[in-house]
């Protein structure tokens, strides 16, 4: 694939290096997408009324088998937020249960556990990872750590936001089934990024976003449940159920909700097949070498240590980087408003951290051109 910029729509002035908020779809697939939608307005009675229930299964075993699991374990939301909410708010938590985490999670779904624990008397448990990780091994064991006879969920990220660290899954889901505790994975930066297959890994719910790595259009991402636990989950949105096709309750009470686009939905087999493309997979393969790249640079212009080992898996096309202490928001509106220069400035742990995400568009002279950005903002804005 040359010139892999130009599959894509990103403005060609704008240094694009945050693919993780919200990823980036080609124009191939696009494409798909846009003819899905032009179907849809063209006989929407038939498209929505009539063929839903068979374009939807059909989308949800592509997506399943990509997933390695079967098409009647998943259904279609437009994030992985919604998913996450759907189990939170289905899950008959009692005053005294905790839901245990760490501080290295979404903020929005912190939010989401608030609201949640408030409401039904619950405790949220943050297990405080603190950095550098030196190993799986700490990792397993602070989080274990907080784990108590009340300890009903184990909430984590597959790659966390603000940190951009994979976590040890594997070993996490043993000692959780082990223990009886529920396991719930926030997936949001897993599908095309790292592999994934969901029925070997174990855990009871997982939802995940297939339009960040997995590059399809916006609003595309499902939620998982082993078929052993589907049963606790509750509609977040109680519509008419899909009765068009032969699914089970877990897909006919979820899977419709009333008048909406699905465009996108349908589209992931297109994006599947995109990125299965010998040639993508090389590219991939590239963008982590220019990962790793990026992240040795970053040390030498931050003159910080990393928060993580540079081997065992701890990140591959995304990663964060300590800054000095600094008005974050400004330094960020300054990478962009002087340099053209998209990516995001978080906070975890009381530190500040420059995000930076490498997908197939990006070149050695985006990451050349954030440095020589840095060099010239660190010295003025570092407190």
């Amino acid at each position: 694939m040359n010139n892999v910029r130009d599959l894509f729509y990103i403005r060609p002035e704008i240094v694009f290096l945050n693919n993780g908020s919200f990823g980036a779809c080609p124009k191939p697939v696009f494409e798909v997408y846009q003819n899905w939608q032009l179907e849809l307005e063209q006989q929407p009675v038939e498209f929505l009324g009539r063929r839903h229930g068979t374009l939807m299964q059909k989308a949800r075993k592509v997506l399943a088998t990509f997933l390695g699991t079967s098409g009647e374990n998943l259904f279609f939301v437009p994030n992985a937020t919604t998913g996450l909410n759907i189990v939170a708010h289905s899950l008959k938590l009692e005053p005294g249960d905790e839901i245990l985490t760490t501080d290295h999670e979404y903020g929005a779904m912190d939010r989401m556990w608030q609201f949640i624990c408030q409401k039904r008397g619950s405790k949220y448990v943050r297990q405080s990872l603190r950095l550098p990780i030196e190993s799986k091994e700490q990792v397993i064991e602070t989080i274990w750590s907080g784990v108590t006879n009340r300890t009903k969920v184990l909430f984590i990220s597959h790659i966390t936001s603000p940190t951009a660290l994979t976590m040890p899954l594997k070993e996490l889901t043993i000692r959780a089934k082990d223990a009886g505790i529920i396991l719930l994975v926030d997936g949001a930066h897993g599908p095309g990024q790292v592999p994934i297959d969901l029925e070997e890994m174990g855990i009871d719910f997982y939802s995940g976003n297939c339009h960040k790595w997995l590059l399809t259009p916006k609003g595309c991402a499902f939620l998982y449940a082993r078929p052993e636990v589907q049963s606790l989950i509750e509609p977040l949105i109680v519509s008419w159920g899909n009765k068009s096709v032969e699914d089970s309750p877990f897909i006919q009470e979820n899977e419709f909700q009333g008048t909406r686009d699905i465009a996108a939905y349908l589209s992931v087999s297109a994006a599947i097949k995109f990125w299965q493309k010998d040639e993508w997979q090389a590219i991939l393969k590239k963008c982590h070498e220019l990962t790793l790249s990026a992240r040795s640079q970053l040390i030498e212009v931050t003159g910080l240590d990393p928060i993580c080992p540079g081997n065992d898996g701890w990140f591959q096309q995304m990663v964060a980087q300590p800054l000095p202490t600094m008005d974050r928001e400004l330094f960020k509106q300054r990478l962009y408003d002087e340099f053209n220069i998209e990516i995001p400035v978080m906070e975890c742990r009381d530190k500040s951290l420059i995000r930076i995400s490498i997908q197939g568009y990006n070149t050695e002279q985006d990451v050349e051109k954030l440095m020589v950005a840095l060099a010239k903002l660190l010295p003025e804005m570092a407190r």
